[in-house]
């Protein structure tokens, strides 16, 4: 499938300034920001007293003691991750791209929920048996994926966290961040390259697993983007990825020796 119609190679100078100057800013209020503190994290773990793989990095943790304010801003952070997606598909709509040329549209719902199931799959089983690989060499901390402690809203929070997550990180890092690099005459290599080093970064907080799988994650992501300009499928199997792991740890974390 072509690149989305108005994809051009912008020539003119100011407007390539002004289109770099956006990426920067928009990366900088959202997974580009958070890619900078993952990292930040990550040093922090390396220069502690604490060996790595015995630490511990919860994703869902609680945010307040007391129980509706804790609930009230978990509902906040889902709400700031559906706004960093929303930025990226406004500009884009702004810039000319209808949703539909990107691969947000409703034409195909059942292909879709197919490709994102067998998506998922592809991607979940050989990251969970990267990030156990990563965990038992000692360069990868612990993941809980919540630590929230069985509340009664539990489980409808890591669903809109799961699905906020997804939304967000591929509308950013793959609709919107590889519509502008190929305005700015990107290489596919290289920017898919640069996606799926920012996805990568973006997680560093786990360790080297982390990163390393996440990176591949981005590069499959990135070429069937550019392949096929279907974005609900990234989206579908994320959220699938991140519902398995959210909701399956809180189902089954002291069930399992090995969660």
């Amino acid at each position: 499938m072509p690149p989305p119609a108005g994809t051009h190679v912008v020539t003119d100078q100011r407007q390539r300034r002004l289109i770099g100057l956006e990426v920067l800013v928009v990366l900088t209020v959202t997974t580009g920001l958070s890619a900078m503190r993952s990292a930040l994290s990550l040093v922090e773990s390396l220069l502690a007293s604490t060996p790595l793989a015995e630490q511990q990095v919860a994703l869902n943790a609680p945010a307040a003691r007391i129980e509706l304010v804790d609930l009230a801003l978990q509902l906040v952070r889902v709400l700031q991750l559906v706004g960093w997606g929303a930025l990226g598909a406004y500009l884009l709509l702004r810039a000319g791209f209808a949703l539909r040329s990107v691969g947000l549209d409703a034409e195909r719902p059942g292909r879709d929920l197919t490709g994102a199931t067998v998506l998922a799959a592809a991607i979940g089983v050989p990251g969970l048996g990267l990030y156990l690989i990563a965990r038992s060499v000692g360069v990868s901390v612990s993941i809980a994926p919540t630590t929230l402690g069985g509340l009664w809203w539990e489980l409808p929070v890591l669903v809109a966290s799961a699905a906020a997550n997804a939304w967000a990180e591929e509308v950013v890092e793959v609709a919107y961040l590889l519509t502008r690099l190929r305005q700015l005459g990107w290489s596919e290599n290289r920017a898919a390259a640069a996606s799926a080093f920012l996805r990568g970064c973006y997680h560093l907080y786990q360790g080297a697993g982390g990163f390393v799988g996440n990176i591949l994650m981005g590069l499959v992501f990135a070429r069937l983007w550019q392949r096929t300009n279907r974005l609900w499928i990234l989206v579908g199997a994320h959220t699938l990825i991140n519902v398995v792991a959210f909701v399956g740890y809180a189902l089954l974390a002291g069930r399992v020796a090995w969660l």
